[in-house]
């Protein structure tokens, strides 16, 4: 098979497209004709070496084992089945969940062995791969490349909502709400938990799509008194921040934050340190959440809204698979709305 390899930390010259042969399933694995794999920050970010290199690059001790396939986003068509798994599975279109885990129900992402699919397994940027049959699930949508979309954002902002316990008609800044990560946080903050969102981004052009998607103010980051201009909008200070920007509004989102609000992060595209004053923190009685990923029950109900209609896919731009590290170039570029996709088929 045709597979995309990371050989070990740097820039997109560590992408090979490499013939591999096709994995074998174990005994409670399928193996999946890879049809589509989105792509997130995880995967450069662990070729940059962002996350650390060496016992440190990983979501595991030992670090990433290099040459790795990347990629986590997987929607496919189960094509073999281990010698345990049910024979009614074969055929299946479905999307897999991104992580293995011996974590209790509920803590699942927090287990000390959570292993992710891209970085501890070899993972979609191939046109075959293998992963346990309960972690696949039948794809929400007929489309392979709109169900694509979903899995590790969407579990990500998924999480992040359920994490602040956002209620209907409290307000929530989102913070790059163009991303991957972002254009679903504004979804499912608005469409299924009903709450206000301030939508923040570069480009004002992208103010109409944004309030498609439900935001009720779109605002540029650009602006010279963002906090203000937050604040008038909202008629007062708002009641939570949904980040994935980091150092570049941290400052701004615990000034509009109310006393008691509350702070949730899953990224630092602008940024990975900031300062902070504890007063600030201490004398408005707001709560941090760091954020990443989520539960298995929450992939669930992220499925089930999708499926009806409440979220809705959001794609910039489609490369094949052979162009990887031209999709890296363009995914990190600023101004994109929504998923950039791979797909191995074509």
């Amino acid at each position: 098979m045709k597979a995309v390899q990371v050989m070990g930390y740097g820039d997109v010259d560590q992408l090979k497209t490499v013939e591999k042969e096709i994995p074998e399933p174990k005994e409670n694995e399928v193996l999946i004709k890879v049809k589509a794999c989105s792509i997130n920050n995880t995967e450069i970010w662990m070729r940059e070496g962002a996350y650390g290199t060496g016992g440190k690059s990983g979501w595991r001790p030992e670090g990433v084992q290099f040459p790795r396939v990347p990629g986590s986003d997987i929607t496919g068509e189960v094509v073999k089945l281990g010698s345990s798994v049910d024979e009614s599975v074969l055929g299946k279109d479905v999307v897999l969940f991104p992580f293995t885990s011996s974590g209790e129900e509920g803590f699942e992402h927090i287990s000390e062995d959570m292993s992710f699919i891209g970085s501890e397994y070899d993972g979609g940027y191939a046109e075959y791969v293998v992963w346990p049959a309960h972690l696949c699930y039948d794809m929400p949508l007929q489309d392979h490349i709109e169900s694509a979309v979903f899995s590790v954002s969407g579990l990500t902002a998924w999480h992040m909502v359920e994490q602040l316990n956002i209620q209907p008609e409290e307000t929530v800044m989102v913070t790059g709400a163009n991303g991957g990560v972002g254009s679903l946080n504004v979804q499912i903050a608005s469409k299924v938990f009903g709450a206000k969102v301030i939508a923040i981004v570069g480009d004002l052009a992208l103010e109409e799509p944004l309030k498609e998607l439900g935001a009720t103010h779109v605002l540029s980051y650009k602006s010279q008194d963002l906090a203000q201009e937050i604040i008038e909008r909202n008629e007062g200070p708002i009641d939570s921040v949904l980040d994935v920007v980091g150092d570049a509004l941290f400052s701004t989102s615990l000034q509009v934050l109310k006393k008691g609000g509350k702070f949730c992060t899953s990224g630092s595209a602008g940024g990975q340190k900031t300062e902070l004053d504890f007063r600030t923190l201490y004398l408005k009685h707001i709560t941090l959440f760091g954020s990443v990923l989520g539960t298995r029950e929450e992939f669930k109900r992220l499925l089930n809204a999708i499926s009806k209609e409440q979220i809705k896919p959001v794609i910039d731009r489609t490369f094949p698979l052979e162009e990887a590290s031209e999709a890296q170039q363009y995914f990190k570029k600023a101004g994109k709305l929504g998923k950039v996709v791979l797909l191995p088929g074509e």
